[in-house]
């Protein structure tokens, strides 16, 4: 039996391995390689895939990200981070890119060899997303455009073309501070913070952790108070109170030089005894008003959230069951497998056309273009005409498909949109855009034990959203979908589909959408109607959802931050979304969702606006 050649890659992926343990300082982390997104964990890292050809630009790349997660493992403290993190979405990107860019600055200063690979995985990465063809910086990723410069100004190296020309953009907006704290994470993240409220998201910040727990700073303080004259125990004849009462009085605030400084005691002592006199024009400190539940409406309520859940759909169902529940929708939608294949192969046709090379042509200079040679013929003082073939421009893309799982989906049209979303998941990998499936609905009927809750404590009156929410994840937009496709079987899963609550699902999916790296965002929503829930309208405004609804496609349709499309099933959504198709019949839906998605990859802008703006109903 003759031993099986051996792969030339390996010698190469096992030195890179040693070097990075080496590196990182941790002998016992276990380095993969895998065609699946590169990634860092507590035990291992997963690096970019090396084939036995070992071009030159994966073997960039997987030295490039492995010496960015051996240099992240070294110098980063993952406690200090998790103390200084911003709470708002786009203040922590800021943040972890600043982090990223300072460990991978620290390490180009200690281990020179490791800027230049480092540089070859920024080149890789600002290519694949476009950064190149930006022109403004509104639609370049602030927080890239951050990290680029702290990466720059720290080790004083050019960026790669594309990567410098995000950072650029944003230059001038973006004022860094004192970078002599590379080596002290903490102080450097106190930086990082002040930088973001600088640029105007102080208020993602959160609590300064330097102020939440005073530790050994608490005694100094005692001391103080105890070495300090008290001004407003002589102005008020406080002399004479006994010191036990002294802990009972709250914080003081010191007023401009000269004036007496006023006591605060508790709320319920005031009432008993005289009410402190406060200086003219000046309010009591009033705590912060709570958290709202809509970045788009701040006024829209809901009892309680402790009901909520945001799950796996892998989580509602064991394997096998899942596994039946897949055979049985095959076995249901074997009839139409055909035609929803063949608008799929459309699809994937017009998204490869996108992606493929095109000519430019009427050139001084180039390949001769035969096809202009009657023009030389019939005038032989005509220049000869030469073309020349280039890659067309394609941005890395995410889509996110949004599934209503209410109880009217039940049967045919949820069986249909669940099928749908298979196929374009599988096309639409095929064609390198990243694929997200997720759905909508409620943990039970009539408002579950939110309802329970408000009745148990004396039925607030219009107490916003009364339901426990189910947002299920059917397919992340990172995983494979020969991983991910026995989940969509949980659609026909018998109790799942209840009510619907559209605009806190829409927004929950525009979170998650607009926090992915992709330079495009393409977000889309299959729903059969408008926003129900008993529970909820039966003791608030008759409007109440749909009102957050509309505001909710307001919001994302302002910011822009992902394109905004929907189909409705026999439910005219053109009166809730911009761009919006209404079909009449289920069996529209393949057709409806890939001529949506193709018109958004048009290649003449012109089309494209043309094709998004209709409203046709089928």
């Amino acid at each position: 039996m003759s031993k099986p050649p051996e792969n030339p890659a390996d010698p190469f992926k096992k030195a890179l391995a040693e070097a990075t343990k080496t590196m990182a300082r941790d002998r016992d982390l276990t380095v993969t390689y895998s065609v699946d997104p590169p990634g860092l964990t507590r035990d291992g890292m997963r690096l970019p895939q090396v084939t036995r050809r070992m071009t030159r630009d994966e073997v960039l790349l997987a030295r490039g990200t492995a010496d960015a997660f051996a240099l992240r493992r070294r110098y980063h403290d993952e406690a200090v981070a998790a103390r200084y993190a911003p709470t708002g979405q786009m203040a922590r990107d800021i943040f972890d890119a600043m982090e990223t860019a300072r460990v991978e600055a620290m390490g180009a200063r200690d281990m020179p060899g490791t800027a230049t690979n480092i540089d070859a995985k920024i080149a890789h990465e600002a290519d694949r997303k476009g950064y190149g063809q930006i022109r403004k910086a509104e639609d370049a990723p602030l927080a890239v455009a951050a990290g680029y410069l702290v990466r720059h100004m720290a080790t004083g190296r050019d960026l790669p073309p594309a990567a410098a020309n995000v950072m650029d953009l944003w230059r001038d907006r973006i004022a860094i501070g004192d970078l002599e704290t590379l080596d002290d994470q903490a102080a450097f993240a106190r930086m990082a913070r002040q930088m973001i409220r600088d640029l105007g998201f102080g208020d993602q910040l959160g609590e300064d952790p330097d102020q939440e727990d005073p530790g050994d700073d608490a005694p100094d303080e005692a001391e103080q108070d105890d070495q300090e004259p008290d001004s407003s125990a002589d102005q008020d004849g406080a002399d004479d109170e006994p010191d036990d009462a002294a802990p009972e009085r709250g914080q003081e605030e010191q007023q401009d030089a000269g004036q007496a400084q006023v006591s605060m005691e508790d709320s319920d002592e005031q009432l008993e005894g005289e009410e402190a006199e406060l200086p003219e024009g000046e309010a009591p400190n009033e705590p912060p008003p709570p958290p709202t539940h809509s970045d788009a409406d701040p006024n829209y309520a809901v009892f309680t959230t402790r009901f909520d859940e945001e799950i796996h759909a892998e989580e509602l169902a064991e394997p096998a069951e899942l596994e039946r529940l897949r055979a049985y929708l095959d076995q249901q939608l074997e009839p139409l497998k055909g035609a929803v294949s063949r608008l799929a192969n459309k699809l994937q046709r017009r998204l490869q056309a996108q992606q493929s090379r095109s000519w430019e042509f009427d050139l001084e200079e180039g390949i001769l273009d035969a096809g202009r040679l009657a023009r030389v013929v019939a005038n032989p003082t005509t220049p000869l005409s030469f073309k020349i073939e280039h890659d067309t421009e394609f941005r890395d893309t995410c889509v996110t498909l949004l599934l209503d799982n209410s109880g009217s989906m039940r049967g045919r049209p949820i069986s249909i949109a669940a099928i749908c979303a298979d196929v374009l998941a599988r096309t639409l990998e095929r064609c390198q855009v990243k694929v997200e499936i997720l759905g909508f609905t409620t943990r039970a009927w009539k408002g579950g034990q939110s309802r329970e809750a408000w009745l148990s404590e004396g039925r607030k009156a219009q107490p916003g959203r009364l339901n426990d929410l189910r947002h299920i994840i059917y397919k992340g937009g990172d995983t494979p979908w020969r991983r991910a496709r026995p989940n969509l079987g949980l659609m026909m899963k018998e109790g799942l589909l209840k009510e619907n609550i559209d605009g806190e699902a829409l927004e929950w999916a525009h979170r998650r959408l607009t926090a992915r790296p992709e330079a495009r965002k393409i977000l889309m929503v299959i729903s059969d109607g408008a926003p129900v829930d008993d529970s909820t309208l039966s003791v608030n405004p008759a409007n109440y959802l749909e009102k957050h609804l509309r505001d909710v496609i307001a919001m994302v349709e302002r910011r822009r931050a992902c394109e905004l499309i929907a189909i409705g099933i026999g439910h005219d959504v053109t009166r809730y979304y911009q761009r919006a198709v209404t079909i009449t019949d289920v069996e529209q839906l393949a057709g409806a969702m890939t001529e949506q998605l193709a018109s958004l990859f048009e290649a003449d802008p012109r089309k494209r606006a043309r094709a998004l703006g209709m409203r046709k109903t089928g």
